[in-house]
């Protein structure tokens, strides 16, 4: 295991202790800790068998602690929400406390697989691969400050091809429960589960994988929550002055980018992701109404801010996102707040690449959300110990969070 001191080792005990006390069984809340303390091991592979292995002294004890694994993975029934919320407020007890969340991030991730039994999987698009690949895909939520995030949910995005056949559903042991649900209706569920929670969420991003879906900034609207979510440079808008003529005429994103850079209204930003290079763009905003989505009457939901990135060197915009910031909202603000949404990465590389999160070999349906709670508990461990031993008053200002805009 990576190194901790004493102390160290004695809070991630009673952490484990009381994600054990929601178990409710001596047998859950012990594998629960063998399981946790294998995907924070330093092992580079963090499937059940080789944790199993590693977690117990003798080679004749082995195969009786992978059973164990797996039916508490596969098997065992324990409310996944209530122990990812208990970790998700362990965690942003200490993020939260050195900054407010300013942001939820909607994304999605795949799961490489081999073979079509793995619950979920098929040959889909995946942004991990950044092609078609046979996967599973998830769709997750994170929290994040200016200098932080934390992933907080996740949920198996289950074609039709899995939904509607009933022998893969009892194979995989999905419940009748389940039923297709987009991803754009994963996610509103996540994030109407967390603000049930009374968690903090700030301003929702999203790719344009979900703010093309006028469903989803409805549903964001219904839900009180405010978004800067890409959408295709193909939308049509009419554009807001004092009012909107829904008798003239709309206009697609790509001429309206044309329109406002003649009129140089783009300023430049520029940002950096992580230790890469530094990233620079030129942005513009303007006030618009989304065509097909008006009723009789404007209203709040149908006029939002769009907000345009070009980056440098390239024909057309790279991105552009429908906001529903507030009409006061600066520029320079309306820029950091949406750019905020490549934390979603770190947050991949750092759950797959540390702590196993795409090792798991199961192929239940419970399993993988099993699977997935550990990870995040463990997640929330690691950020609460780094804002605990490391607070921001300590760290170095760093260039990786800064954004600076000129004209």
């Amino acid at each position: 295991m990576r190194t901790l001191t004493d102390a160290g080792e004695a809070r991630l005990e009673s952490f484990l202790d009381d994600v054990g006390d929601l178990l409710g069984d001596k047998r859950r809340k012990a594998s629960f800790a063998m399981y946790a303390l294998g995907l924070l091991g330093e092992a580079e592979r963090k499937s059940v068998e080789p944790i199993a292995a590693r977690a117990v002294g003798k080679a004749a004890d082995v195969e009786a602690a992978h059973q164990r694994l797996l039916h508490f993975l596969a098997r065992s029934d324990w409310d996944d929400h209530a122990v990812r919320l208990l970790a998700t407020r362990y965690g942003l007890k200490f993020m939260a406390a050195d900054q407010p969340v300013e942001a939820s991030i909607i994304d999605d991730t795949g799961f490489l697989k081999q073979g079509t039994h793995s619950v979920g999987v098929q040959r889909q698009y995946t942004g991990s691969a950044g092609k078609i690949a046979n996967c599973q895909v998830g769709v997750s939520l994170s929290l994040a400050t200016r200098s932080d995030h934390l992933p907080i949910d996740f949920e198996l995005y289950l074609p039709t091809s899995w939904t509607d056949d009933e022998a893969r559903r009892v194979k995989a042991h999905i419940p009748d429960e389940v039923v297709f649900k987009t991803k754009p209706e994963l996610a509103l569920a996540m994030l109407k589960r967390a603000q049930e929670a009374k968690l903090p969420l700030g301003v929702v991003l999203a790719d344009a994988g979900y703010g093309n879906s006028a469903e989803f900034r409805l549903g964001l609207h219904h839900l009180g929550l405010p978004y800067s979510v890409g959408v295709a440079a193909s939308s049509k808008v009419f554009e807001v002055r004092e009012v909107v003529n829904r008798g003239g005429q709309a206009i697609d994103l790509r001429k309206l980018a044309s329109k406002l850079d003649a009129k140089g209204k783009f300023q430049r930003f520029t940002w950096r992701t992580g230790t890469r290079d530094e990233l620079s763009a030129r942005f513009a905003m303007r006030r618009v109404a989304p065509c097909g989505e008006q009723d009789n009457e404007l209203d709040e939901r149908s006029t939002v801010w769009l907000l345009i990135e070009w980056r440098d060197g390239e024909a057309d915009p790279a991105n552009y996102y429908f906001s529903s910031l507030p009409p006061d909202t600066t520029l320079d603000n309306l820029v950091r707040i949406t750019t905020q949404r490549w934390r979603t990465e770190r947050a991949y590389e750092d759950l797959k690449g540390e702590l196993g999160l795409d090792h798991f070999e199961g192929r239940s349906f419970r399993g993988w959300h099993h699977h997935i709670s550990v990870v995040l508990c463990c997640y929330a461990f690691v950020v609460a110990e780094r804002h605990r031993v490391f607070p921001l008053s300590t760290r170095r200002p760093s260039r990786a969070r800064s954004l600076r805009g000129a004209a």
